[in-house]
């Protein structure tokens, strides 16, 4: 990668003069060093991410989340699946792993196998897609210095195709453990419940009990960090008070800035509505833990806005699908959640942890809520 002038005429030279159809790019220079190769629709881009040298993890697991794993993220907001894929060491297959995790449509190139060391059957189960497709696996030299070149490569060729034929991949859920976590902890509650908006539910999401699991919390909190990865904002804004813990690790991990609405104005000290250290034009994207008709969102963004903060974004654990998001979107606010009621229940039902008649009485409320927005 080069600056934007520089890196035209690189894309030039590989496509025009060396008729290439895909190149390798560092993507430390950012967005507008990329760019210009991916002008050509025809043509493929591989993004170094998690490279097969050994000293690589001192840089790229550096961080929280590792630059690794950011850059994986940022990758999918810079072009589709059919432009952009990564490069991720087969000699590091829980990177593999977690890369195919983050981009589950994404292409990746994984060198390391054969004289590096890496093994071929952990490389295809942790980097396939659910498809098994998805994975390049580059081989050189060990097939380079072979007595017999022609027949090395067969026999490479024939191992990758009968393990890929033998594995048996599940269908990619990328939030399976996430919503285990949440169930055996007590945060997915089923019974006759009031929501804040005054709505009875017979499913109630509690994650007030996330500050007594950190190993949940974590998984968590990395869910927002996700949505939030391609995102413009200044600050983020939890909104009290489940969410609040969420939004002081998140901001912690991405090392940004924090501010957070009172729910009640103190009498003594500051007497502040909002606190946090800001300017009057500055950005924040609010963190909630559930929507059902946006109005603890709304309340949070009035009481920012009133103080000048600019709010125009919020992520959500889990949305009810009962017209929050919409009632949001006509305030100014673009709500993205990492999950829906309706697909936490279908999980838990699916892995046996719901009995059908629950199951059938909670589904048919959830569906009925969501007909009536």
């Amino acid at each position: 990668g080069d600056i934007g002038s520089t890196a035209q005429a690189y894309a030039y030279a590989a496509y025009a003069q060396y008729n290439a159809d895909a190149v390798t790019l560092s993507p430390f220079l950012g967005q507008d060093s990329i760019t210009p190769f991916l002008e050509e629709p025809d043509k493929f881009v591989f993004l170094l991410c998690q490279t097969s040298n050994p000293s690589a993890t001192a840089i790229q697991n550096y961080g929280t989340p590792p630059l690794y794993e950011y850059i994986a993220q940022i990758s999918k907001t810079w072009g589709s699946p059919e432009q952009i894929g990564l490069v991720v060491g087969a000699t590091q297959p829980e990177a593999l792993q977690r890369v195919r995790d983050l981009c589950p449509e994404s292409w990746i190139l994984a060198p390391g196998v054969g004289a590096q060391g890496g093994d071929l059957q952990q490389s295809l189960s942790a980097g396939l897609r659910s498809d098994k497709l998805g994975l390049i696996i580059p081989v050189s030299r060990s097939i380079i210095g072979a007595e017999d070149p022609r027949r090395a490569a067969q026999v490479l060729r024939d191992q990758i195709t009968n393990t890929r034929l033998d594995l048996n991949l599940p269908p990619y859920d990328p939030y399976r453990n996430l919503v285990d976590g949440l169930f055996s902890t007590g945060c997915i509650k089923f019974g006759s419940f009031t929501l804040a908006s005054g709505k009875k539910s017979p499913i109630y999401l509690d994650l007030r009990r996330l500050v007594s699991y950190p190993s949940v919390l974590d998984m968590v909190v990395d869910a927002y960090i996700d949505k939030l990865i391609g995102m413009e904002y200044d600050y983020l804004a939890g909104v009290p008070y489940a969410a609040l813990p969420i939004a002081a690790i998140a901001a912690s991990k991405l090392k940004r800035p924090m501010v957070y609405p009172r729910k009640e104005i103190k009498e003594h000290g500051t007497a502040q509505a909002v606190e946090g250290v800001f300017q009057p034009g500055q950005s924040a994207v609010l963190l909630e833990d559930v929507i059902t008709s946006g109005g603890s969102i709304l309340t949070a963004a009035e009481t920012l806005r009133a103080a000048g903060l600019d709010i125009h974004q919020a992520v959500v654990l889990v949305d009810r699908e009962q017209g929050g998001k919409a009632a949001l979107k006509d305030h100014g606010i673009q709500v993205s959640s990492v999950l829906t009621m309706q697909e936490i229940l279908g999980r838990l039902y699916a892995q046996g942890k719901l009995d059908q008649t629950t199951y059938l009485e909670v589904r048919a409320y959830l569906a009925g809520e969501h007909a009536n927005t």
